[in-house]
């Protein structure tokens, strides 16, 4: 045992080291006039895992390797599991995932308390706790239990999840599993104490956001002693002596110390989504019979460290540098591990399959990660994107669809439109899918041209039969008469967007298609990529809802638009056109009025004078509030490549404002999110952006460039397969809110006169220098200077650059 003493002040040591470290970093940013500043020492100092973790941002603090199965974090209440507004925490559970919109995961939360069990309801024994004792750093964190007096900490493997609980001088030290409380719905649970120093069970888990998914996950919990004591209980009564519980309802068990003079102690579980034995596999495999929590808390800040340094930013506020680390962090901590240590995973069939040649990963909020957190793993993390990509191509192959939404082994039906499409292709134009491209074209094929069987669990793209009749999917249709419903959300509730994103979706598939010699499919995809068109309405400039028979939705708002389109109305989807922004551009009335548009979109006049102000007033009404302005909606994914759209336009220095202007909402704070965080969506919004770099469209291989954050930036491009990465060296001396317009790019030493790169110009490496001054230039504003339109009539791709 490590006398409690003796703890505290290896943290006073640690927190004098840090203070140390930041004074120092902060005389390095502040050094000499004009001097660049001193890259950012130890990324993971910098990150603060409180970001987001108020006002529904629904990110967790604890602790979690890079897509790491387990996440084991508090639990306060709230659809993240963590609310930094309560005061109270029940337990510290296993599972999480970071921004969601609904609760969801926080199995079997592990509670420490002091005294006679008898009370296992979580409202009454839960603990009360400050933000001023409480800690967390990538891998790590901590909190004092001031009901208990109980120190807590987490750390984690990854596939377990490892809890320190330091008890006050007590024989009765207790720490309790309840197997029937998550953040979702619990349908029944099984728990048993196995001799003197293990706990292992069971829970099933489902209704993501109302859906009808379920799954179950397998634990296996061992202590680094014996437990004098044990119980179990069944709803409000408990047992003690009892080895088992099981059914619906509440259950649990505990296990008692002597803590009288021993007073640490560690508990160490193992998950698995294949049964127990894939648990106990796994947490030998990750563990042996080590309980050294210390060793392991460093092992995952070392891996953390190298994880974080892939990007090193140089300038910039420490505000800012955190608020770039933070979002790094965020952007890798999913999608999951889905397999265990041997490679065995539940299949969406709900059988257990061997993984060959890959790793089997879960949960896919596609509609969310296809935007930009999917090509930052292609660009930094290729071996993780591909085993991803492969991941998402298994369960097509083992439950006989595609996901949309896909949480652990089952479908949600979350979300509408068809993001799997664009996710895919995107993997296969980057190399991604070598071996499996005809295998992930059939797939992606049938989902696109028809709809799942009647007994299939997944809605697919439930409007594709009037999709393909009438060019969009019509207003007014109900759900088991016109369309197949099988929960969750569907398309024919959200019938115009779904119709942006049902084209959208075909232009990527197009390309695909093309790639792989499919000729007559790449004519049909194609021509369905410009469908898009059959909703725009020329009497009003705005995209429209239509009915069966052709009439246009009357009457319509475009702000509310009957909420046709997907938390968004007609303004936020007026961009939703990644395929062929220049055919948009002509719908708009050309590169002028586009612009206007744009400047009225973003409130570009208030936006030179406050930024801050007015992305907090004009473009946010509140969480979840969808469709309240016609303005930028930061929050959402829709319109979030809408600031690049201003390269289309001829305007591109007017992106560097817009951009700088949203990256106000990312600030240090627990409130520092825009919204949901989404898997990381945001936070790679944030990443690229912050590098001057994004991608408008999945498969389109390339990037928009703007005007980059920092002074300097390092990036170490990931390497898998025959791509031997390299190192992209990112520069803009003089680099700040102020000196925010690109004057001149040189990509390798040589002038870019465009506005755009193709992926293959960084993908191994290299150098973009950028000149940037305080008032706006010429340069990207000429004919040409464009982005490409993949997916437009007159194509101009990076391929044929």
């Amino acid at each position: 045992m490590r006398p409690l003493v003796g703890r505290m002040r290896t943290r006073a040591a640690r927190a004098v080291t840090s203070v140390a470290a930041a004074v120092l970093l902060l005389g390095g940013l502040l050094g000499p006039p004009g001097a660049a500043a001193a890259p950012a020492a130890e990324p993971a100092s910098l990150v603060n895992p409180f970001v987001g973790t108020q006002n529904f941002g629904n990110t967790f603090p604890g602790a979690s390797a890079p897509f790491g199965m387990v996440q084991v974090s508090p639990d306060t209440g709230g659809q993240g599991g963590y609310d930094y507004a309560q005061n109270t925490i029940y337990g510290f559970s296993q599972t999480h995932l970071s921004g969601v919109g609904c609760g969801v995961a926080g199995e079997l939360p592990l509670m420490p308390t002091t005294g006679p069990v008898t009370d296992v309801n979580p409202e009454h024994y839960r603990s009360g706790y400050s933000h001023d004792d409480e800690e967390a750093t990538p891998g790590y964190y901590r909190v004092g239990l001031t009901s208990y007096g109980v120190d807590a900490e987490l750390t984690a493997t990854e596939r377990t999840g490892w809890q320190r609980y330091t008890f006050p001088a007590t024989g009765a030290a207790n720490v309790l599993f309840n197997t029937g409380k998550a953040n979702q719905k619990v349908f029944d649970s099984e728990v048993r104490v196995v001799g003197d120093r293990t706990v292992e069970g069971r829970v099933r888990a489902g209704n993501f956001c109302a859906g009808k998914d379920e799954h179950t996950v397998y634990f296996t919990a061992t202590f680094d002693r014996p437990f004098a004591s044990y119980g179990t209980w069944r709803g409000t009564t408990a047992t003690t002596g009892s080895r088992e519980a099981a059914g619906e309802g509440g259950n649990g068990a505990w296990a008692t110390f002597d803590a009288t003079a021993d007073r640490d102690v560690v508990v160490k579980v193992g998950l698995s989504y294949t049964g127990l034995d894939g648990a106990r596999k796994n947490l030998a495999a990750e563990t042996g019979d080590s309980y050294d929590f210390d060793a392991t808390r460093a092992k995952l800040r070392d891996t953390w460290e190298r994880q974080l340094d892939s990007v090193r930013i140089g300038g910039g506020t420490r505000d800012r540098q955190s608020a770039f680390y933070t979002a790094l962090y965020h952007a890798q901590l999913h999608p999951n591990l889905a397999g265990d240590v041997d490679g065995r995973y539940t299949g969406f069939d709900g059988r257990t399959h061997t993984a060959t040649g890959y790793t089997p990963y879960q949960n896919f909020s596609l509609w969310d990660t296809y935007r930009p957190q999917n090509q930052l793993l292609e660009l930094l993390q290729p071996r993780v994107a591909r085993d991803v990509a492969l991941s998402v191509v298994g369960i097509g192959r083992d439950g006989g669809w595609l996901p949309r939404w896909a949480l652990a082994e089952s479908e949600t039906n979350i979300m509408t439109g068809d993001p799997v499409t664009p996710f895919l292709v995107e993997a296969w134009s980057k190399g991604l899918l070598a071996g499996h491209e005809e295998e992930a074209y059939a797939l992606l094929k049938r989902n696109a041209t028809t709809t799942p069987p009647a007994d299939s669990p997944y809605n697919g793209r439930s409007g594709v039969d009037y999709y393909r009749r009438l060019g969009y999917v019509p207003s007014g249709l109900k759900l088991g008469e016109d369309c197949a419903h099988k929960g969750g959300d569907n398309d024919c509730v959200h019938p115009a967007s779904a119709t942006l994103e049902y084209s959208a979706a075909d232009a990527a598939l197009a390309l695909m298609a093309r790639g792989l010699g499919h000729r007559a499919d790449a004519r049909m995809f194609a021509e369905r990529g410009q469908w898009y068109r059959k909703l725009w309405d020329p009497s009003i400039a705005q995209f429209r809802p239509r009915t069966a028979d052709g009439a246009w939705v009357t009457p319509y708002d475009p702000v509310e638009a009957g909420r046709q389109f997907h938390e968004g109305g007609a303004y936020q989807y007026q961009w939703l056109v990644p395929q062929d922004p220049a055919g948009l551009v002509g719908l708009m009335g050309g590169r002028r009025a586009t612009e206007r548009r744009l400047d009225s979109f973003f409130a570009y006049d208030k936006l030179l004078t406050d930024p801050a102000g007015t992305a907090r007033r004009d473009w946010i009404s509140a969480p979840y509030d969808y469709y309240g302005k016609p303005t930028y909606n930061p929050n959402n994914e829709p319109d979030l490549h809408a600031p690049y759209m201003y390269l289309w336009a001829g305007a591109p220095a007017k992106t560097a404002t817009v951009v700088r202007a949203a990256m106000t909402l990312f600030t240090t704070g627990p409130d520092g999110m825009t919204g949901n965080d989404d898997l990381g969506t945001m936070s790679a919004w944030y990443v690229f952006s912050s590098l001057g770099l994004y991608p408008t469209m999945s498969g389109g291989d390339f990037l928009a460039v703007s005007s980059p954050q920092f002074e300097s930036a390092v990036v170490r491009i990931g390497r898998y397969g025959t791509r031997q990465g390299g190192t992209l060296t990112v520069t803009a001396p003089g680099a700040s809110d102020e000196r925010r317009y690109v004057r001149g790019v040189a990509v390798d030493g040589r002038e870019l006169p465009r506005t755009w790169l193709p992926w293959s110009a960084v993908a191994h490496g290299g150098s973009l220098a950028h000149r940037l001054g305080t008032e706006p230039g010429s340069w990207g504003t000429g004919p040409g200077a464009e982005p490409p339109s993949v997916g437009g009539a007159g194509r101009r791709g990076p391929d044929v650059v």
